[in-house]
Parts: structure tokens; C-alpha cells; sequence
């Protein structure tokens, strides 16, 4: 791979074809499985103040599902690394929400098999995206709990990063009619599984709760967890019915897209009368001050 300049795609670079291009460039083919049948597996890092946060991870969980999927890509760990690193340069990208892909690819014509389609490997950055900006987060966001059931771990594993959405995005517009700001969905026990992007926690008696199955185990879901146990904090990885949500004391969700968010309504209801929750906010400033954490930072070399 060639060495890709600073700032050579201003605000950001996509990765397609061995080469970085401007974000104009990243298109898929109509008939590739990964947009015909959902048939993908990616990830999504986040860079802040020029540094990646958790590289690691995300890299170990992207190659993971690749196995999982019985899919694989022409290039290394190390490569990848490298060709994420060169997005952000080429974006010239300080704060940014970096991406990896890899599609089933395009199998010969007329062809059912799987086998016989290459796969394909895509990166790209762009600059950091929020679930909800700062601004949003102090107004306080309302969750809506939906009633439309998670896609069953038994059909879709969800420890495999994918776009089976369609629940998800479904459930956004059940918010959006109740002028709710985001949403969660349930299993079919009538437990919270997880929103579009992000994990669900709430806290009762000092004791924070998140979902045991079911659920991506995202990143920033792992970084709530161990800091729990930094801490000092109950933590409890159980069911959790959505009914017992509403009289949580607190209510947070976790994300690449904005760490820590507090929710402050449940379908229009005030959780509490101290918003953020003070377990929140310990949690929300730890996670964001673990970013100058030497053993977590993979500075961006400009």
C-alpha cells in the first residue's frame, strides 16, 4: 500500500479497491450480497483528539465476525490497522467514526452458493458521529421502549456485528410517532435487548443492570462494565424487564457514537429529579477520561 497524504481527501477518506479515496468513491455493487441480503459484518471504531480508543478491541471482535461468517479479506490485522489509520490522515480527522467492513461479495451469475462469491473488504472515515450531541444529551433524551421484538439470538447471532436493522429501525419510527427521541426493543420474554447503535443500563439501589443475551456486547458496553468494577459499583449482567424500566432510578445507554448518554425520560416520563443520576455521571467522566489512558490510545501518526 502506497503512503497516503495528511489531509489528501478533506473530511474524510474511504478505503476500496487497495487504495484510499475521496468518501465519493465508496459504492458498493447492486448486486453484492452484503446489499441484496443483509449478508455483512463490520465494525466501528471512534478516534478522539487524534487518537483511536480501543483499537484493539474493535479489531479483535471485526476478525471474529469474519470467522464467524465464514469470510475473509486479503489483508492482515496489521494491514487493517494501517489502512484505518490511513482513512483518518487522509481525512485529515481529528475527532472521527472510523469504519471496516466486509460483504459476501458478487457470486457468478445466477449462482446460490455462498462459496463461490468473493468477498469484499471496505474502510472509511468520517468526522465523529453522535447518537445525540452534547447539547441533546444535557436537554436530556427520551427513550421509547418498543413492543417490536429483537431478531432471536438463535436466528442471527448478535455477537456478530451486522445490519439485520430492520426491527431497529422500525422500532425509531414507533419514537418518532410518540415524539420520543430514540428507542430500544425487546425480546420475545418481554426483556430489553438493545436500541439502533447502542446498549441499555439502567440502576436501582445503587446497582447497575444491562442485558445478559440477546445483545451485541459492544465496546463501550465492555468499558462500562469494567469500569463498574474499578469503581466500586454493583453491577448485575441479568434480564431485564422492560417493565422495570420505568421505575429505575437511572437510565443510561453506551456507544461508539458518544460513550456514556444519559437518558432522562422513559416514553415521555421523568426517570428521576436529579438528571444526570450521579452513577451516570461517574461513569460518563470516567469513561471519557479512560481516552488519555495510555493502554487504550492508538495515536494517528499526521
Amino acid at each position: 500500500m502506497r503512503m497516503v497524504g495528511t489531509g489528501e481527501f478533506e473530511g474524510g477518506s474511504v478505503f476500496i479497491d487497495g487504495d484510499w479515496k475521496p468518501l465519493s468513491e465508496g459504492k458498493v455493487s447492486l448486486f453484492d450480497w452484503g446489499f441484496t441480503r443483509s449478508d455483512v459484518t463490520y465494525d466501528v471504531a471512534s478516534v478522539w483528539h487524534g487518537a483511536f480508543f480501543r483499537l484493539d478491541d474493535h479489531l479483535d471482535r471485526f476478525f471474529s465476525s469474519l470467522d464467524k461468517l465464514r469470510m475473509k479479506i486479503p489483508y492482515s490485522r496489521a494491514e487493517v490497522r494501517q489502512i484505518l489509520h490511513g482513512c483518518v490522515k487522509a481525512g485529515g480527522l481529528q475527532d472521527a467514526y472510523v469504519a471496516m467492513l466486509c460483504t459476501r461479495g458478487v457470486p457468478p451469475r445466477g449462482a446460490r452458493d455462498p462459496r463461490l462469491a468473493t468477498n469484499r473488504f471496505y474502510a472509511y472515515a468520517l468526522p465523529f458521529v453522535w447518537i445525540a450531541p452534547p447539547e441533546k444529551q444535557a436537554q436530556g433524551i427520551d427513550l421509547h421502549v418498543s413492543g417490536r421484538l429483537r431478531i432471536a439470538p438463535e436466528s442471527v447471532d448478535p455477537t456478530i456485528k451486522n445490519y439485520h436493522w430492520i426491527d431497529l429501525v422500525l422500532s425509531l419510527f414507533d419514537a418518532y410517532d410518540r415524539g420520543a427521541d430514540t428507542s430500544c426493543v425487546v425480546d420475545a420474554q418481554g426483556n430489553v435487548a438493545e436500541g439502533p447503535g447502542f446498549n441499555v443500563f439502567m440502576v436501582k439501589g445503587g446497582v447497575v443492570r444491562t442485558p445478559d443475551r440477546g445483545v451485541l456486547e459492544g465496546i463501550s458496553r465492555r468499558t462500562v462494565i469494567e469500569l463498574c468494577g474499578t469503581l466500586g459499583i454493583a453491577l448485575r449482567i441479568e434480564p431485564v424487564p422492560a417493565t422495570d424500566l420505568a421505575s429505575a432510578d437511572e437510565v443510561f445507554i453506551s456507544s461508539t457514537g458518544g460513550g456514556v448518554l444519559p437518558i432522562a425520560k422513559i416514553d415521555g416520563r421523568p426517570i428521576a429529579e436529579v438528571f444526570p443520576g450521579p452513577i451516570t455521571k461517574r461513569l460518563q467522566d470516567a469513561y471519557w477520561a479512560l481516552h488519555d489512558d495510555p493502554r487504550f490510545r492508538d495515536p494517528v501518526e499526521y
